[in-house]
């Protein structure tokens, strides 16, 4: 319980906390984009069940397979779309981390 906790808290610190180093004029704005890449995570929704705290996001979900992340980071270098880009990346970063952290706990 308390990982997701963590977990969930982290997809909303981190992306702040890079917004607010690196995006200070426009901090909000930032924020609120790569916290709209959230909605990656809708692609649980089409697994069974829907959420499975024992289950790693990454290489299960469709779009957080590899091949995508490495979309992701395409994304990221784009300045058109580096806030877009980044957000997922951060989220794709975070999901391995809880990955890690869930073989470690068993």
């Amino acid at each position: 319980m308390i990982r997701a906790v963590i977990h969930m808290l982290l997809h909303v610190a981190v992306p702040a906390a890079i917004a607010r180093q690196y995006y200070g004029k426009i901090f909000l704005r930032a924020w609120l984009i790569m916290l709209a890449t959230m909605l990656v995570d809708l692609d649980h929704l089409l697994a069974d069940p829907v959420y499975d705290p024992e289950r790693c996001s990454i290489g299960f979900h469709p779009l957080h397979q590899y091949p995508v992340i490495a979309f992701y980071v395409l994304l990221a270098a784009w300045p058109k779309t580096r806030l877009i880009g980044l957000g997922l990346v951060i989220h794709m970063l975070l999901d391995g981390i809880d990955c890690v952290w869930m073989h470690y706990e068993t």
